[in-house]
């Protein structure tokens, strides 16, 4: 929606040198979207408004381009240490910064787990001087190191708490109930949660697959409905127990939308591009153990309500849940080929191109990639363009139309399940903390740094 009456401060002579100006780009601000220049100071946003007579030592013109506040993916698996091969933390912080990413949030199934103050100061280190954007990591919650959340959870750089309650890559998984209990009832910051039923899906393995070798299009009778929705009861049942807020993860069935509906005041979710723009059994059929994700794709009744959660404003964040494993070890037949696809670099084109067609509006695409991210985890200084906030910004081109393709990713794996895929909408420019770190494609400066929380703050 455009709304030309919003407010805006409009400087006469502030006496500022600004660091930069954007110029006479489309903004979406809190207050609506409207064209209007941003001047930015030490890294954060100082002005909005007509800047056209104020001072800087830089301008770039953003005419014809829409200025978004940073995107934020909140979900992405780097796989470093212990997975390099895959993925490392530099690889996959350029991949979200050539694809309009600000700021990246990574999971802790790692090798080791990131479930220890030792494990998290080991990423730290090697996240510093080595990202091409602002990172944060999850610290994993178990039921042997529960009592020791309520200090560990506030470590700087420490955006949640994760959990899985169904099996995935790695080693960490938290699937009783009282398992689950002992992480809710210690701490108080978001609980991010992987909700698929362990004890059903290790049950249907056999009965659904056999022993040996079988059609990926199964993935989503295995890894079950039933299962994404019994665990995800459990889990509301015990968050109220508990009364701890809990976020659940890429959301992949019409089933559970109503449950978490009826519990929106303890309870927020996220949802994935894959699960809004591919379907069973075509994309098994299209693209085999590329297409296979956990929780699975699934077929067009659930694709269409998911977006319809989209539209009625129920999901609160999108992420990639980027997720890569090497070509070779993806053609490996299934069930022995692994779970996961790439996405952090194809998150902004793949859902400008649905903004384009209409499936949603920009501002809800903000919504989910900006104002969720920092409601939900608490984030300082992030997530709208308004002055004293991070001069970061995901400027597009909404008419620019472009082919993703193999040969751009800069992820380490070196492939998405988009090659091919012609999109309206397209990254131009990422900017962080008013360093222009991306501009057409072009890498030019790492400047990536931890993320700060208010809960966290000393």
């Amino acid at each position: 929606m455009t709304s030309p009456t919003a407010p805006v401060i409009t400087p006469s002579d502030t006496g500022i040198e600004f660091d930069t100006i954007l110029e006479n780009g489309t903004a979406v601000l809190p207050s609506g979207t409207m064209k209007c220049d941003i001047g930015i100071k030490d890294g954060r946003i100082a002005q909005i408004g007509s800047l056209i007579h104020e001072r800087a030592r830089e301008r770039l013109n953003c005419n014809g381009l829409h200025i978004l506040p940073g995107v934020i993916d909140t979900q992405v698996h780097f796989r470093e240490p212990g997975a390099t091969h895959k993925e490392d933390l530099e690889t996959g912080t350029m991949a979200a910064a050539a694809g309009g990413v600000t700021a990246i949030f990574e999971m802790p199934n790692t090798t080791p787990l990131t479930t220890t103050p030792e494990a998290l100061t080991d990423k730290m280190a090697r996240a510093a001087g080595r990202s091409w954007c602002d990172y944060a990591f999850y610290f994993g919650g178990t039921a042997q190191n529960a009592r020791h959340l309520p200090k560990w959870e506030n470590l700087a750089g420490v955006c949640g708490v994760k959990i899985f309650m169904g099996s995935s890559t790695g080693d960490l998984l938290t699937e009783t109930d009282d398992a689950v209990r002992a992480v809710l009832s210690h701490g108080r910051r978001v609980v991010a949660v992987h909700s698929e039923d362990e004890a059903m899906m290790r049950e249907a393995k056999g009965r659904v697959l056999g022993d040996g070798l079988a059609d990926v299009g199964l993935h989503p009778v295995w890894r079950s409905v039933e299962a994404a929705v019994n665990s995800t009861k459990r889990l509301i049942a015990i968050a109220r127990e508990t009364r701890r807020r809990v976020h659940v993860l890429h959301i992949s069935t019409a089933e559970e939308l109503p449950l978490l509906q009826e519990h929106k005041d303890l309870i927020s979710c996220e949802v994935l591009p894959n699960h809004l723009t591919l379907a069973a059994p075509e994309c098994y059929e299209r693209f085999g153990t590329l297409a296979q994700q956990n929780p699975p794709i699934r077929d067009e009744r659930h694709r269409q309500a998911l977006w319809k959660a989209v539209q009625s404003g129920l999901i609160d964040i999108l992420g990639s849940d980027h997720a890569p494993h090497t070509a070779d070890e993806k053609a490996q037949p299934y069930p022995k080929s692994p779970s996961g696809t790439p996405g952090v670099q194809t998150l902004v084109p793949v859902m400008l191109n649905h903004v384009n067609e209409g499936r949603l509006s920009l501002e809800r695409f903000v919504d989910m990639t900006a104002y969720g991210p920092a409601r939900i985890h608490q984030i300082a200084g992030k997530g709208r363009i308004a002055p004293g906030y991070d001069a970061d910004f995901t400027i597009v081109d909404m008419e620019r139309v472009d082919t993703i393709t193999n040969a751009q990713q800069k992820s380490r794996a070196g492939w998405t399940p988009y090659d091919g895929l012609r999109v309206k909408g397209w990254p131009v420019m990422t900017v962080i903390r008013g360093v222009t770190v991306m501009r057409d494609g072009e890498l030019l400066e790492k400047i990536g740094a931890p993320v700060r929380f208010r809960e966290a703050l000393s």
